[in-house]
């Protein structure tokens, strides 16, 4: 099909007819390949927007599949960006992964943040805890005047809840909590109350009685599990991939670390 004209800058045709042409290119660039089976399916692509993600558990098999979407690609008058391309292996013991594309080899991540979300090489989410909970101090050291001042005391934890824990809870209903991260989550909680009612580290107020001054309890984490079983709910009365993901069961053996 030849091509005349293209749309204009801003056409609403533009994102669908981009999809269209990325989907085609994916299909048959990807057919018969990729060796990421989960519940008794091939999953070769995570797509968003103008994104798409390559999966893969063996180095080789992920070679393939980028040099099949590389030749089909100029085929379709599309070439790949090496500088924004890159690649992490996702393991307990992470290593890099040697993946070329025209004699250049991609950057090898250890953290890349991905619809909002810290990814790690690793598999954890602590790294992303840490960085919500650092954006939500940052947040909370901006409105603290907002927050101190003579306010009625529900009003002010309303907006502590509303402002400051909703950035520090984004997404957290996808979270597998390590104990570890339980502690960060409920000391980040303690210091919310402290710094609302102007409490220092040097006073030596306890817990309990800074919970009693603020009238509240340790509801973080229940607030997480409440999250967590609202979000499965609304995936299980679905037909999607979460739900396969959720369901699907991964060959092999758990491994033991402790005895």
């Amino acid at each position: 099909m030849q091509t005349g004209r293209g749309v204009r800058q801003g056409c609403c045709l533009s994102p669908v007819l981009f999809d269209l042409y990325s989907k085609c290119l994916a299909k048959e660039a990807l057919d018969g390949l990729g060796d990421f089976n989960f519940g008794g399916q091939i999953i070769q692509t995570v797509k968003y927007a103008a994104d798409l993600v390559l999966m893969a558990k063996e180095e080789r098999v992920l070679q393939g599949m980028f040099d099949k979407l590389i030749e089909i690609g100029r085929c379709y008058g599309i070439e790949m960006n090496v500088e924004k391309t890159k690649v992490m292996r996702i393991s307990r013991q992470p290593s890099p992964v040697a993946i070329m594309i025209d004699q250049k080899q991609l950057e090898n991540m250890e953290c890349f943040k991905y619809l909002g979300s810290m990814l790690t090489n690793d598999g954890r989410c602590t790294c992303e805890i840490t960085s919500r909970i650092a954006m939500a101090k940052a947040a909370l050291s901006k409105k603290k005047t907002l927050i101190t001042r003579k306010l009625n005391l529900n009003l002010r934890n309303k907006l502590v809840i509303c402002y400051i824990w909703s950035m520090a809870l984004y997404d957290a209903e996808t979270w597998t909590l390590r104990a570890t991260d339980q502690i960060y989550l409920e000391s980040f909680e303690m210091w919310c109350w402290r710094r609302m009612e102007k409490i220092s580290g040097t006073d030596h107020v306890r817990n309990e009685e800074v919970l009693l001054r603020v009238n509240e309890q340790r509801n973080i984490l229940h607030e997480i599990r409440k999250w967590k079983a609202n979000w499965i709910w609304h995936i299980l009365r679905r037909n999607c991939l979460l739900k396969q993901v959720i369901e699907g069961k991964i060959k092999g053996e758990m491994e033991v670390t402790r005895r």
